[in-house]
Parts: structure tokens; C-alpha cells; sequence
């Protein structure tokens, strides 16, 4: 069932998606829409525009006493808030020292989303290398990502990884690494963890020019977060740059109703957030650039049927 322009501008997200039926929770996400927040910001913008939830700052609850942690929880649940995904706070794609220092927070860290309630981390994999093949890149990220999974399993947290589909970004060094899905899978095969999934992008969905039958060999269990934007129009795929995108559903060139409708047939039920990378929405005040964001994931949730 469609739902019109002008019930979209009025209904809270919670009546958006028992309308469309889908289990999947909008999530806010300020850093990706280009607004500046901290933790206590962020949800309280959440909680003004209708969002569902809110992306959790691992560093932020850290460093909360249990005492305040309790207050922060009774003031999302006062104000109809609940956590989405939390980025991962390692990074892996360096040096090994730089490795070892994240892993060694990454405990602190856990246990903090642990605390909180957040189930559901996600990162990113560089689609490409100046300096390790495939298959030696492949070795790395099993081995690095596996530590990582087993770090976050200790505190029933899951890893989503998001593969980076355009042309451009994983042709852009010497050495191709994992960009599609079926890559993707086969990077979460050989980290050999249960709780290590796929951090599902409409954006490299489109630009790994996948359809709908990808999704469809996807279950419920595999999908950690997912991402939703659109593309900017009059652009061949093979020429589309990961940096450039839209809002979702603004220019209609990324089918949007039929990645979310095929996700909610699945039973979907990971928390979507908007990663626009757009310059003109960046620009905006921050009270407009969470309207329209808030519109254009409403739209993008009624269209899922």
C-alpha cells in the first residue's frame, strides 16, 4: 500500500513502518547527513523528527557511570528512542600497531554497547590496494577482522561489513579487493565467525549491479545495518563516484522500492540509516538537512509496501 505525500509529511516513522509492515527501524545518523551532534544531540533529534533510532557513540558510553547510563536509557525509552548500529572503532585497513591499539579498546568499548543494549556494529572494507593482491588482502582481513569478531562475540555484539561497489573506487589501485556481495560472502566464510554478517548499502547494491536475486540469497540473519541513498542522475553506473550520492528517493535512479520491499519480504530487521554524501545537504542548517532526511526515508519506507 502506498501512503500519500501528505499522511508521509505527519506520521511518525513508527506509523510509517506498521503501515508498510516491515520490521527495519530508521535510524539517524548525524555524521553521514553532515549535522554536528554529540550522543545527547543525537538523540534528542532523533526524538524531534520522528527517527527511530540512533546511531550509538561506543566512546560516549564508555565513558558514562552506570548511574548515568540508566538516566540516558529512561530518557530514550521517555521519548519512544532506541539504538540502532554503532561504528566500529578499530582500524584495520593500517599498519599493525594501529590495529593492536584499536583491538585493545575494542573490549572497553563492546562492553560499554553491551551495557547499553546496541547488538549491531558495522565497517567498511577499502575496495582496493597499491600493495596486496587479492588474495593476500583477503588473508589480512580474515585474520584482523576475525580478532575483531571474536572481541565484539564476547558481548553479543554482531559485524556488519559493507562492500564498496563502484568502478571507481575499487579500479582505482593496483590491486582490486572484495566490492559485491558474493565477495563479501566469501571474506565472512573465511573469517569463520557466526556473528560477523553484511552491512547492506543500496548505494553498492546499484553500483555492483546487483539485483534483486542478490538480495533474495540474502536471509534476515545476514543482514547487520543497512545503508540507503540514491544516485545522482545522467551518470552511467561504471561511472559513478562513491562521493557523489543523494538522498534516498531523490532522484529515483536506485529502485528504492524494490531493494526495501525484497529486504522486508525477507523479514528484515536491521536498523537502515541515510549516507547521502551530498554536499548540498551538508550545506544546509542542521534543522533543515534533518527534515529532508527525515522526509526522504519516510518516502523510501512507504514505497516498501
Amino acid at each position: 500500500m502506498l501512503i500519500s505525500r501528505r499522511h508521509l509529511s505527519i506520521m511518525p516513522f513508527s506509523s510509517v513502518l506498521a503501515a508498510g509492515g516491515t520490521r527495519m527501524s530508521i535510524q539517524l545518523s548525524c555524521g553521514s547527513i553532515g549535522v554536528k551532534a554529540d550522543q545527547r544531540q543525537a538523540i534528542d533529534y532523533a526524538a524531534r523528527y520522528g527517527f527511530e533510532a540512533v546511531e550509538a557513540d561506543s566512546g560516549f558510553l564508555a565513558s558514562l557511570e552506570r548511574r548515568q547510563l540508566q538516566e540516558l536509557l529512561g530518557e530514550m525509552k521517555a521519548r519512544n528512542v532506541i539504538w540502532g548500529s554503532s561504528g566500529l572503532p578499530v582500524d584495520f585497513r593500517r599498519d599493525g600497531e594501529t590495529f593492536r591499539q584499536g583491538v585493545a579498546d575494542l573490549a572497553r568499548r563492546a562492553a560499554a554497547l553491551r551495557a547499553a543494549g546496541v547488538t549491531r556494529v558495522g565497517t567498511w572494507i577499502n575496495p582496493s590496494s597499491d600493495t596486496l593482491t587479492f588474495s593476500e588482502n583477503m588473508k589480512l582481513h580474515a585474520e584482523r577482522l576475525r580478532l575483531v569478531a571474536s572481541v565484539l562475540a564476547d558481548q553479543d555484539c554482531r559485524l556488519g561489513l559493507e562492500y564498496v561497489g563502484p568502478k571507481t573506487s575499487w579500479s582505482a589501485r593496483r590491486y582490486p579487493f572484495v566490492h559485491t556481495m558474493k565477495e563479501t560472502k566469501e571474506l565472512i566464510a573465511a573469517i569463520g565467525k557466526p556473528n560477523v554478517g553484511i552491512l547492506l548499502d543500496s548505494w553498492h547494491w546499484f553500483t555492483a549491479q546487483e539485483t534483486v536475486d542478490d538480495l533474495k540469497t540474502l536471509t534476515n540473519n545476514d543482514i547487520v545495518c543497512i545503508d540507503l541513498n540514491d544516485a545522482p542522475a545522467g551518470i552511467p553506473v561504471l561511472e559513478q563516484k562513491d562521493s557523489a550520492r543523494a538522498l534516498p528517493c531523490e532522484t529515483g535512479v536506485i529502485d528504492m522500492k524494490a531493494f526495501l520491499g525484497t529486504l522486508k519480504a525477507l523479514g528484515c530487521d536491521a536498523p537502515a540509516r541515510c549516507e547521502p554524501f551530498s554536499a548540498r545537504l551538508r550545506a544546509l542548517p542542521a534543522e533543515q538537512a534533518l527534515q529532508e532526511t527525515a522526509a526522504a526515508m519516510k518516502k523510501a519506507f512507504g514505497l516498501a509496501g
